[in-house]
């Protein structure tokens, strides 16, 4: 699966989120000038159009110039079946200028997986529901032709990495991939150049591994490993982890390690869930834990006290060397938690979207009937009895009436002011969007 350009700087971006109060992330006002918009000064005005159109122009591409989603609809191609990195274009509410544009990474069980600018304020990926999609989009062909795909440039370092890491040509006893040079098989040359081992063709093809061309290396490892195992669609820190235990585990291996990690189906393919799940996980813990995965399997085999220690440092190795990308680029970001919907489907006012994230099982100690309950059934089975000594008399029964309708009275009066503030709020939020041009 290539990665097309726009997708992989998209990728880049990934934890870019909006900053609360007053305050505007310097990364979102960019994307509205290289989007072509010189005027907006706060990320309150909805920017997946800015994020979308500031991608392709990274890209190499144009974009249309507008924050408008929909504008999308009249760019480039259209296509008739999704394709990966295609830009999605979304209706949102019942406004027919509204909508949504992100980038296609999957699709499942009716949902499509965004990976996009504005979602829950944020660059996350997204689960948008099928049923919104007005169409897919794609560069025409001359702006096609102008955006070559961006994984090479981590192929060939993520390449250069692996290669030293399998050194020259060894054929140890103990190892089951039997004459091995740069990390490629006898078995595996044998096929890539479509011939099998034999008594016969054994030393010839020795001595040709022995000297295997540089480009026949780079495209064994891409065409065996690096495209197979879907490197291209992450992040160079994890492309690197990734791909090196691909070469060293097999392809099958690594995504079930990676599918571990994350926590979704291990079923060792790399669909819209276990892409999803990985945008979800801040990338330093992802790669510590998918490296502390591969020692433990290290481990588990049977000649790990023949080659074990230079499978841990492998690790180690590949896994500083994942940080240090991550840290250069600066997408070693905080945990990110994606939102299902795009900021503005309900409001698009700052009063609306930049309150926290709250749980909605979880409520105020006030609005408890389960404490207020305990707290009745205390008072009336302890009023009864030192009531008395003041010359009071309390029956049980009265104090339980009387609590529970004072309770229902307080909520009741809590539920009036708190509709009237959501009135109130919704008004001022409406006014405010009135106000604005998207």
């Amino acid at each position: 699966m290539d990665q097309p350009a726009w997708l992989a700087a998209a990728w880049a971006e990934f934890g870019v989120r909006e900053i609360p109060g007053k305050e505007n992330s310097s990364e979102i006002l960019r994307y509205f000038r290289e989007a072509g918009d010189i005027k907006v000064e706060s990320e309150e005005t909805p920017w997946c159009a800015a994020f979308a159109g500031a991608m392709l122009k990274r890209a190499g591409c144009q974009g249309t110039g507008s924050l408008m989603a929909r504008s999308y609809l009249d760019w480039g191609i259209g296509l008739d079946e999704p394709r990966f990195g295609a830009l999605a274009v979304l209706a949102r509410g019942d406004d027919p200028t509204a909508g949504h544009v992100g980038f296609l990474i999957g699709s499942a069980a009716n949902k499509l997986y965004l990976l996009g600018g504005n979602q829950g304020d944020a660059v996350t990926v997204s689960a948008f529901d099928a049923s919104r999609l007005l169409g897919f989009r794609w560069p025409d062909a001359e702006t096609e032709a102008e955006s070559a795909t961006a994984d090479n440039g981590i192929f060939a370092k993520a390449l250069a990495h692996v290669l030293e890491m399998e050194g020259g040509f060894s054929n140890d006893p103990y190892d089951p991939g039997g004459p091995t040079n740069r990390g490629v098989t006898l078995e595996v040359y044998a096929n890539f150049k479509g011939q099998t081992v034999d008594a016969g063709s054994r030393p010839r093809l020795i001595s040709e591994l022995k000297s295997i061309p540089d480009a026949v290396v780079e495209a064994i490892y891409r065409r065996r490993y690096f495209d197979p195992a879907q490197c291209a669609a992450f992040t160079a820190p994890l492309a690197l982890m990734h791909f090196d235990a691909a070469v060293n585990h097999g392809v099958g291996a690594a995504t079930r390690m990676l599918q571990q990690v994350v926590n979704v189906t291990v079923d060792g393919e790399i669909g819209p869930e276990t892409l999803s799940a990985i945008g979800s996980r801040r990338l330093t813990d992802l790669i510590d834990d998918y490296a502390e995965i591969r020692r433990t399997r290290y481990r588990a085999l049977p000649h790990f006290w023949r080659f074990g220690r230079g499978w841990l440092k492998r690790v180690d190795a590949t896994l500083a060397l994942g940080k240090s990308w991550g840290a250069a680029d600066g997408i070693t970001r905080g945990l990110l938690e994606p939102a299902q919907i795009a900021k503005g489907e309900s409001s698009m006012s700052k009063e609306a979207t930049t309150a926290p994230m709250v749980d909605d099982t979880a409520k105020w100690w006030a609005q408890s009937r389960t404490l207020w309950g305990t707290l009745i059934t205390a008072a009336a089975t302890v009023l009864p009895v030192i009531a008395p000594a003041i010359g009071v008399s309390l029956p049980a029964d009265l104090i339980q009436t009387f609590g529970n309708q004072a309770v229902t009275a307080v909520q009741a009066l809590a539920g009036l002011f708190g509709t009237a503030l959501a009135i109130y709020g919704r008004f001022k939020a409406s006014s405010v969007l009135s106000l604005r041009k998207s």
